[in-house]
């Protein structure tokens, strides 16, 4: 019998159930399986430190960035620092994770507090892909996580030939566009609330007095980021 037979054989079904979907994300079977379980539940469901993904989400930062820069170093020999900061800066920030992780179907085996419909929409499974990277480096060690990054994350997902393109500061963007065209742009904090133990911001673009855009996150920074992001979208900037 295989190892992974003997586990499925001592799980309830709701807990095969899980273990399958997380290793159809995941491309392998985990070890520690409470480590992954961490990983996915978010503050809104867990408030222990040592039960949701905060920490976790901590530990993979820190790794999926070392990884990226090691992607960027091999893969672009002749390019300076400042090259390769940018795009990896374009590879890892909020948006393009909660993308990436919602490609992924994290969304599907996320816990957390559903009823929260600002929830359905922030950027937390960015968030859960972290966490998930530091479980992985945790369970798997750094060379089968660096291996499992770059088949399962960057490959799939970041196009670094298109990525070189891309705006990464897309408020100054939105900025210089306002300023050749005599136009005033800024970013207004409409709301403000506590939603599972943390603040979330609701951000509008507001262009001449009018709101073309707005955005919810934990963080002004991200909130003000998406909305500006919307507004070059519906303006076709």
């Amino acid at each position: 019998m295989s190892y992974l037979s003997r586990i499925l054989g001592l799980l309830p079904k709701d807990q095969k159930d899980f273990l399958n979907q997380l290793r159809n994300i995941l491309g392998y079977t985990p070890d520690n399986l409470d480590l992954y379980k961490a990983a996915l539940s978010h503050r809104s469901v867990r408030e222990g430190a040592d039960e949701n993904n905060e920490r976790l989400e901590f530990l993979g930062d820190a790794v999926l960035s070392a990884i990226v820069a090691h992607y960027l170093f091999r893969k672009y020999p002749y390019k300076g620092e400042g090259f390769l900061t940018e795009m990896r800066s374009k590879m890892v920030n909020r948006q393009k994770l909660n993308e990436i992780a919602l490609k992924m179907g994290l969304k599907k085996i996320t816990f957390y507090n559903k009823l929260d419909n600002a929830l359905k929409i922030s950027q937390i499974f960015g968030n859960t892909l972290e966490a998930l990277v530091g479980a992985a480096y945790l369970d798997k060690g750094y060379k089968k996580t660096q291996k499992w990054v770059e088949e399962r994350i960057i490959l799939p997902y970041l196009f670094t030939e298109e990525l070189e393109s891309v705006e990464i500061n897309i408020k100054n963007k939105l900025y210089g566009w306002a300023n050749k065209n005599g136009k005033s742009v800024e970013f207004v904090t409409k709301n403000e609330k506590m939603e599972g133990g943390r603040k979330l911001f609701t951000i509008a673009a507001v262009v001449d007095g009018e709101e073309i855009a707005s955005a919810n996150a934990f963080n002004k920074k991200d909130a003000s980021h998406v909305a500006a992001q919307k507004a070059v979208e519906i303006l076709g900037l």
